[in-house]
């Protein structure tokens, strides 16, 4: 991480405890989440580009995070652990409601922007998630699967640091599942808001780290 966070900020929640490593369990599950072209945009550009083609889209350091999701996705599909893929399906007038009113241009996004990004694209097994709001929990049978699949931790990736990712590891946290989240795997339209998340979600839900270090951990598990 960066130096957005001041001193002051990291000593107070140094000195309360908060911080602290989890760790990971023996059976992760891998989340992927909303990495369509409409966040990456169908190649990669600066962000006042690409918000050109797609008004949700966070520009080029969506490509550079998909390139790190892409090494965590080829770890799991090696062990053959879980990958879950909860994403935001085409929005209908009906699901207008407050997300609508609040944010109007995520109603109109094209066909082509539902699509999944192709270095991620899921398997034959890998488990769809649709979803309508934040929190790949919310409305969906993800916990039943983590349940059926005997998942005791998630490695949270994807978009947006700030809204999706965040809802899902503090749901996550919530029902007591160890969370890690890889800094440099998720991503968000702006640096200070993704900076300031991951560090919230270092101090009091998940292990923050880089996607190097999180697979160095991983590869260590059932070793």
């Amino acid at each position: 991480m960066t130096d957005i966070i001041d001193d002051l900020t990291r000593e107070r929640y140094d000195a309360a405890g908060f911080g602290r490593p989890v760790g990971l369990g023996k059976r992760p599950g891998l989340l992927i989440i909303d990495v369509q072209y409409r966040t990456t945009g169908t190649e990669p550009r600066p962000f006042d580009e690409a918000i050109g083609e797609f008004t949700t889209s966070c520009g080029d350091v969506a490509w550079d995070a998909v390139g790190n999701i892409a090494q965590l996705l080829a770890l799991f599909r090696e062990k053959g652990w879980p990958v879950l893929y909860p994403y935001v399906a085409p929005k209908k007038a009906f699901d207008a409601g407050a997300l609508g009113a609040k944010v109007p241009g995520i109603m109109d996004i094209p066909d082509k922007g539902y699509e999944f990004h192709p270095d991620i694209a899921p398997l034959e097994g890998e488990i769809l998630l649709p979803k309508r709001h934040p929190s790949a929990f919310f409305g969906t049978p993800l916990l039943s699967y983590l349940v059926q699949a005997g998942i005791d931790s998630l490695v949270v990736t994807g978009c947006s640091t700030s809204g999706c990712v965040r809802g899902s590891a503090v749901d996550a946290f919530s029902y007591n599942y160890k969370v890690a989240v890889p800094s440099d795997a998720v991503y968000d339209r702006s640096p200070l808001v993704h900076e300031v998340n991951l560090f919230d979600m270092g101090q009091k839900y998940a292990d923050v780290s880089t996607t190097a270090d999180l697979m160095t951990s991983l590869r260590a598990i059932g070793d």
